[in-house]
Formats: C-alpha cells, structure tokens, sequence
C-alpha cells in the first residue's frame, strides 16, 4: 500500500491537501448471496460476515488503509485503527464519514495528533432528547454543518462498489488469517488497477 503511493505521489496524482473518507463494508463469506440464503431460510447459518473498514482518497480512488474483522458489529471501534494507517501513506487534510464516526475523540485525535485540518461527520443523537452537544467539534458541527462538503463521501461509496465490481463481493478463503490475506491482496490489486488505468 505504501509502494502505491509513493507512485501516485511521484506522478502527480496525490493533491497538496488530499481529501478522504471512511466507510465500511461487508463481504461474502461465500458464494451464494446473502439475499438468497435469507430467501431460502438458510440464513441462520452464515449470520456473521466478514467486514472491512477502507480510508480512501477521492483523488484516485486508491485505497489508504483497510481493517478487517467479522461483522455484525460497531463500524466506530475500527476508526481509530484505520485512519492511523491511512496517514501513514496520505498525509489526509479533510476526513469525512457517516454518523457511524461521530464521536468527539475521533476528532480530536485526528486534528490534534495527526494534523487533519477538517473531520466532518453528522451528529448521531445518542439518545431522542439530547440537546447540542457539549463537546467542542462536535458542537461545531452541530451549530453549522458542511453539506455541501460531506456531500463528497459519494467517493467512498463509488470506490466500494468498484471495488466489489471488479474484484467480487465473494472471498475464497474459508480460514479468518486466510481472508484477512485475501482481503489485504485485493486491496493491493485494486490500488495496483487503478495506477495502471491511469498510467
């Protein structure tokens, strides 16, 4: 992953002040779809799913970081995790991510620690009667949030369904470490298609 951008970087491809999002996705466990095993009441069996959580860059397209795990589950336990890899290779000036992300920590760690100018996720109310958030960012966004900005997560959804288009939504591997390397291949192979189509 860090080889892909130290090509995108060296051709150009990577913006002064580049602008990402997270999201997160499930896969297939196997070849048969969900849907059809829902339809044919054997869905019971294959309840858990293998979910990744991807920080992608709107420029590109190419994928900055992945996290892997088995879903059903919370998408904001993987935020942390994600984005710290992602600046490793992209040094992320604006992040943006559904209400999953809106937790007052996330912000501030990803503007105190890791120089990310602007977070920008939509209040999720905890509970029917909160009021305006306490807390700073988190109040901010409350007060004036971006639409027009956050509009822009329309990157991560189109980055995903590419992703799952070209590659399959269905993993091979049946083993938890034989997925996760699949996972981590796909990704490497989708950023690889990406360079090229563009070369």
């Amino acid at each position: 992953m860090a080889e892909t951008f130290r090509i995108a970087r060296r051709e150009g491809r990577v913006e002064e002040k580049p602008e990402a999002s997270i999201d997160a996705t499930g896969m297939e466990s196997h070849h048969v779809s969900r849907h059809f095993l829902f339809r044919t009441g054997r869905m019971k069996q294959y309840r858990r799913f293998p979910k990744l959580t991807f920080v992608f860059h709107h420029a590109t397209h190419l994928i900055a970081a992945m996290r892997f795990r088995y879903g059903p589950c919370q998408d904001s336990p993987d935020f942390l995790p994600a984005v710290a890899q992602a600046v490793r290779h992209l040094p992320i000036d604006r992040l943006l991510g559904d209400g999953a992300y809106d937790v007052e920590n996330h912000h501030r760690v990803c503007r105190r620690q890791w120089g990310i100018r602007s977070t920008i996720f939509p209040i999720n109310p905890r509970r029917s009667h909160q009021h305006t958030p306490k807390t700073r960012y988190r109040a901010q966004l409350h007060r004036r949030f971006p639409n027009r900005l956050y509009r822009r997560r329309w990157h991560a959804e189109s980055t995903i369904s590419q992703h799952k288009r070209r590659l399959g939504a269905a993993l091979r591997s049946r083993s938890e470490t034989q997925r996760e390397c699949e996972c981590r291949l796909r990704v490497v192979t989708h950023n690889l298609m990406i360079l090229a189509r563009a070369g």
